[in-house]
């Protein structure tokens, strides 16, 4: 990561009088059984929430995603974030953070798009969704707030939350379909998955 990229990130997401080392985090690989293990609620947040949050964003920006679960890297927490040019926000604003998010709202319209997630390295699948989402959720400093957002936007709020409440890429298709990707992601390396993570894959 860019020096300065990561100056920034300590900054945004830390108060200054804390010191904190962020970590890059191995994302878990699907079928790791972590991934299908039910998140709790968070309670406080705190210099252990923060320093998670800290390095979900390390790690989503070393892999180039566009948002990332706590589930994703072991923290059984209901907690997720959202890369800002996702959100309609500037280059250089820190990633939204999601605590304890619910889905409010989601329209009557829908569009299908293809996803991907860094849980299944080089997969992609067509799935259907609505065209927007309303989702309430506490912020990282502890206030509650209200997310709404339009296509890509309510796309990676819904798919992230997703993950929170145990839904995965592979639940969206077919038995035939399902096997050939938990048979190619079996075989896959552990140096390949990076590879493929660290292009956004």
């Amino acid at each position: 990561m860019h020096r300065s990229l990561q100056y920034f990130i300590v900054n945004a997401v830390f108060p200054l009088y804390e010191k904190v080392v962020m970590s890059l985090r191995p994302i878990k690989k699907f079928p790791d059984p972590v991934l299908r293990q039910p998140t709790f609620e968070i309670g406080e947040v705190d210099a252990d929430v923060r320093k998670l949050v800290g390095d979900l964003v390390e790690t989503m920006y070393a892999k180039n995603g566009a948002g990332l679960a706590a589930i994703q890297v072991g923290s059984l927490t209901k907690l997720f974030i959202v890369e800002a040019s996702i959100t309609g926000g500037d280059a250089n604003d820190h990633p939204i953070v999601f605590i304890n998010p619910k889905v409010e709202w989601f329209s009557p319209e829908t569009e299908v798009a293809d996803e991907g997630c860094l849980s299944f390295p080089g997969i992609y699948v067509p799935i259907k969704r609505p065209l927007k989402a309303r989702l309430r959720a506490i912020g990282l400093d502890g206030k509650e707030f209200v997310a709404e957002g339009e296509g890509l936007y309510a796309r990676a709020m819904l798919h992230e939350n997703d993950h929170l409440n145990n839904k995965l890429l592979i639940d969206y298709v077919g038995p035939v379909k399902r096997q050939m990707i938990r048979r190619r992601l079996e075989k896959m390396s552990e140096e390949e998955a990076d590879e493929l993570q660290a292009q956004g894959e």
